[in-house]
């Protein structure tokens, strides 16, 4: 199971995956009901603290949309095979965390639209509910839904990463020049310059609206855009880490291996792995079975007089779940396979079932700082 992000609260599940919240959800729930605190006092006047309840109710039902937005990308991804790890609700929204890039343009057109597809939505259907609410704060409630729905329908599908007009864009660019990197490469750079605009928009409502920008106007452009710029870099970042990942092959990293019995003394295993130039040890069980796996750290550890009497079980891990790959692992899939279950050495098996060698996690540290020089 994937340890749950700090800071992130768990409140349930929807489609079999997680829904978290952040610490910050709370801050912006309660700035929510602070804003409106005016507005329902406008419409429901005489209700004393409890308007600041009805805000607050109003941010839950705000963030339920939000939620309903997060579940249809995670619902499509599912769709196509990606798995799904958590939903999280946060100060700016939401964030779906799937598991893998998307193996074809089409799998990233329709996981990113989806989302603001479910906004528009929700906005449209709750404007009918608009004529038939009675004034109050039932009927400010429904406003607000509509309109913010509308609005982060619309919004998301600005052509930038980390927007998911941004993925929509990255699988139009790459539809069409069959390259998903020059498509990442694009999006981000239309997230920064969506990072700009959303940082001049002050400027924009003072010079162009007439209107006076406040403080918060200012503070909430300057925190969109940030969001925004490091968002865009961030993908870009990993795009350029991502094409050179192909080259880290398992089996070319592969160290020679030598399996010994368990009960096997640790010095007659390091001279059979000397002579034969193994550069890893896995042990065996009395049927021939790999069952474990020598950590060279904690080889190193054990004095060479007191070799002959240990058993080279005492120094090897466990095969658990896990640390034993398919040898024809590379790239990302490898990258992914081994932070699964973070270890110094993983056992390579053949397709068959056969021991092929030990890959280090630091070989694959090593060739993963060559191929970035």
């Amino acid at each position: 199971m994937r340890p749950r992000p700090p800071g992130t609260i768990k409140v349930g599940s929807i489609v079999g995956v997680d829904v978290l919240v952040t610490s910050s959800w709370f801050l912006i729930a309660g700035l929510i009901a602070v804003v409106l605190a005016p507005r329902v006092d406008a419409v429901q006047p005489g209700l004393g603290a409890w308007k600041y309840v009805a805000g607050l109710a109003f941010a839950v039902v705000l963030y339920l949309s939000v939620l309903l937005h997060e579940a249809s990308h995670a619902i499509v991804a599912r769709h196509y095979g990606y798995p799904v790890s958590s939903i999280t609700l946060h100060f700016l929204g939401g964030a779906t965390m799937i598991e893998g890039e998307a193996r074809r343009p089409k799998h990233e057109f329709w996981i990113a639209v989806v989302g603001p597809i479910t906004s528009i939505a929700v906005g449209l259907l709750a404007i009918p509910l608009w004529f038939v609410t009675p004034d109050g704060v039932l009927r400010l409630c429904v406003e607000g839904l509509a309109g913010a729905n509308l609005l982060v329908g619309v919004l998301n599908l600005v052509p930038g990463l980390p927007l998911d007009g941004g993925r929509v864009l990255k699988s139009a660019v790459w539809g069409i020049s069959g390259n998903a990197h020059r498509g990442t490469i694009a999006a981000g750079w239309g997230g920064r310059i969506t990072a700009v605009l959303a940082l001049a928009w002050p400027l924009f409502m003072q010079h162009v609206l007439g209107v006076t920008p406040s403080l918060f106007d200012y503070l909430l452009a300057f925190i969109i855009a940030v969001f925004l710029y490091s968002g865009a870099t961030a993908s870009m970042q990993g795009a350029k880490l991502r094409r050179r990942l192909p080259g880290i092959v398992a089996r070319k990293l592969a160290r020679k291996t030598l399996a010994v019995p368990e009960e096997m003394p640790v010095a007659e295993a390091v001279r059979r792995a000397q002579e034969s130039g193994s550069g890893g040890i896995v042990t065996l069980d009395r049927s021939g079975d790999p069952i474990g796996i020598v950590n060279e750290a904690a080889l190193l550890a054990v004095p060479e007089e007191r070799r002959p009497w240990v058993a080279v079980s005492t120094i090897a891990r466990s095969l658990e779940a896990g640390l034993t790959l398919p040898v024809g692992l590379a790239g990302e899939d490898l990258i992914r396979a081994i932070t699964r279950l973070p270890a110094h050495e993983y056992l390579l098996l053949e397709e068959d079932g056969s021991i092929y060698g030990v890959l280090a996690t630091a070989d694959v540290d090593r060739a993963f700082t060559e191929r970035h020089q």
